[in-house]
């Protein structure tokens, strides 16, 4: 990423475009901390190519050469990421002791900010109206197809990964690599599933990121944020 899209994505920077935007938004469950004019995903993210053009036509490529080089055993794994859309898939890259069930402080948190980046990720998807995939390319096998919205930009997946990521990370900054190297694994299954391009888990990333660095900074998000942190040191995960 060069200088300038840096600038672009800054955080005082997404906070100013984000602050300042109106939102555009599809129907999801109502957000539980943002708010109408925290932002607007024609304003934050760039449109997906056009299908035509070569660089679809490269994503397409890409997908291509993906499952023809995947084995039974990476879209099996890609599958069970497709069916996991919750904070669980961190486990592994905090260690045992993340056990959603037994810190119910830090589930909750992180099913509030799945509720708020879902709200995000619908408005972009309804904004932007990307077609899935398979539809341009039929020769894609994916991991489903009946239970997928037809919008594909941005991937809901990477949105949840990376907004759930960034706040585990500032959580438990010693598990910060592994936390966010899992989101961008969770993210890659995307299109060993044939679910998604790769502009589509790229803008996830990028709105993910954005959903928790607002979260971050409201008032109101820091008692289930400050819940959660007694609860992770409790289990002697985080400082």
């Amino acid at each position: 990423m060069d200088s300038s899209a840096r600038k672009m994505t800054g955080p005082k920077h997404l906070a100013l475009i984000l602050l300042f935007a109106a939102f555009t938004g599809a129907a999801a469950a109502a957000p539980i901390f943002l708010s109408p004019d925290d932002y607007n995903p024609g304003t934050l993210l760039p449109p997906p190519p056009p299908e035509e053009s070569p660089a679809a036509k490269a994503e397409l490529a890409e997908l291509d050469r993906i499952q023809s080089e995947r084995t039974p055993a990476a879209f099996a794994r890609a599958d069970r990421d497709f069916k996991t859309r919750n904070g669980t898939i961190f486990q592994n890259a905090i260690g045992p002791g993340f056990d959603l069930p037994k810190l119910p402080a830090t589930a909750k948190l992180l099913a509030d900010v799945g509720t708020d980046e879902d709200t995000a990720a619908t408005a972009a998807k309804d904004f932007f109206k990307r077609e899935r995939p398979w539809l341009t390319d039929k020769q894609l096998k994916s991991c489903s197809q009946a239970d997928a919205p037809l919008s594909a930009y941005p991937s809901g997946h990477a949105t949840m990964a990376y907004a759930m990521a960034v706040v585990l990370a500032s959580l438990i900054p010693a598990k910060g690599q592994a936390i966010m190297a899992r989101a961008a694994d969770y993210s890659e299954n995307r299109l060993v599933c044939g679910m998604h391009r790769r502009r589509d888990i790229q803008a996830g990333q990028v709105l993910g990121t954005a959903v928790a660095e607002i979260l971050l900074r409201k008032p109101a998000f820091q008692p289930e944020y400050q819940a959660a942190r007694r609860e992770l040191a409790g289990a002697h995960l985080a400082p």
